[in-house]
């Protein structure tokens, strides 16, 4: 198939024209493997938090209204009745005029409603003096200050952090309903590329591109499954297309040679981009096989995972039910004057160091080590169809591959 290159923008609406993502069934996995996972329901607290109410100061729990005469002048004596640690419950109930001590973070007992700190009283022996009006509420914690019972504490679609985990450990929860992630196969097509794990003849490759591209499917939250190297065969690519779309959501196919027309015949409604006026990525091509996406990429490992990253990243976030997180993004100054390719959009690959001025600099990267640029390149610059180039020191936004910028 041949015809006139599409806008980066226009490839983006042809894709998203056809693309349907259904929203993930759920399915429960214990807290430990939860991380990174999509929350599948709203998280409703069964308890209280705190479920008593607690101490925030060492010091004595007591009833407000025994020290309401309370002064320098004429102090009010307490008997202290008993000792509660941190951890523990006691069966006193408090009576008038008296209070027991609190550790911090101790339960306070029935009758009591605030705490007092030891410094603010004086004791000797079981009698303790409080010399001021203490207050209710006062150097505690109520319960459910924190979090009440049947408050929606963590809702269905966020992602599940650190931070996440801890609230649910908190409330008790030893499993925890997530949306099911979605497969993504990725498989490569090319006569020189050769399978890791077996030997490689002189002239071939190793297959970079697509072991890029199936950990950038893993950091978007999604199950990639590896189908191997196939061979420029018409009906070894067919069949691999046919089975990639039955196993899995997705199919992301790394390929040094034009399947498009192979692709177009699978099913329809079939190639929707077919080429895009971007450098690097111009062979690019997108096609839907019934409503699984199938992404023809390059195999340059650079450009195929550049070009993964600009095209199918937030569609694989998507299939997910997940918020959708575009690369991270740092100001720079260009290094050295970069050039675009007349007619299409650029992305120049870029390294990124700080001057002596503690500038961090994105020094554009020779792109002809296709293996190396993965090490070195640390994020791309992008330069418009309408510019010709970027001057040096010219002020840049570099969309990051990595989550930090610069190096010592």
């Amino acid at each position: 198939m041949t015809g006139k290159l599409l806008t980066f923008e226009e490839a983006k609406r042809a894709v998203e024209i056809s693309f349907k993502p259904q929203l993930p069934d759920t399915e429960v996995t214990v807290l430990l493997e939860a991380y990174n996972r999509v929350l599948g329901i709203d998280v409703v607290a069964p308890q209280d938090m705190p479920g008593s109410n607690t101490a925030t100061v060492q010091g004595y729990a007591l009833n407000a209204k025994d020290t309401a005469t309370a002064s320098e002048d004429n102090p009010v004596a307490l008997k202290v009745c008993g000792t509660i640690a941190v951890g523990e419950t006691s069966q006193v109930s408090l009576l008038g005029g008296e209070a027991i001590e609190v550790s911090v973070g101790a339960v306070l007992p029935q009758g009591a409603d605030t705490v007092i700190a030891a410094q603010d009283g004086e004791r000797e022996d079981d009698t303790l003096q409080v010399y001021g009006e203490v207050f209710s509420g006062e150097n505690m914690h109520q319960a459910g200050s924190d979090i009440q019972k049947g408050a929606v504490v963590l809702r269905r679609g966020q992602v599940l952090g650190s931070a996440e985990i801890g609230v649910l450990a908190a409330l008790g929860f030893m499993e925890v309903t997530v949306l099911r992630m979605p497969m993504v196969a990725v498989f490569s097509v090319g006569a020189e590329i050769g399978e890791l794990g077996k030997p490689l003849p002189a002239g071939k490759v190793f297959d970079a591109a697509a072991y890029s591209v199936y950990t950038a499917i893993m950091e978007c939250g999604a199950k990639p499954v590896c189908l191997g190297v196939v061979a420029e065969d018409k009906l070894a690519i067919t069949q691999m297309l046919k089975t990639a779309t039955a196993v899995a959501d997705m199919v992301v196919v790394c390929s040094s040679v034009d399947i498009t027309e192979i692709a177009d015949t699978v099913d329809k409604p079939g190639i929707v981009v077919n080429g895009v006026a971007i450098k690097p990525g111009r062979q690019t091509a997108v096609s839907f096989i019934g409503e699984k996406p199938v992404f023809i990429l390059p195999s340059n490992p650079s450009a195929a995972l550049l070009v993964f990253q600009l095209f199918a990243r937030s569609l694989v976030q998507r299939l997910g039910g997940r918020p959708v997180a575009g690369l991270k993004t740092v100001m720079a100054y260009a290094g050295s004057k970069m050039f675009s390719a007349k007619g299409s959009r650029s992305y120049g690959l870029v390294e990124l160091k700080f001057d002596e001025n503690c500038r961090l600099i994105a020094d554009p990267l020779q792109t002809t080590g296709a293996v190396s640029a993965l090490v070195n390149a640390e994020g791309f610059v992008e330069i418009p169809e309408n510019e010709q180039h970027i001057e040096a020191d010219q002020e840049v936004a570099v969309r990051l591959f990595r989550g930090s910028a610069g190096k010592s």
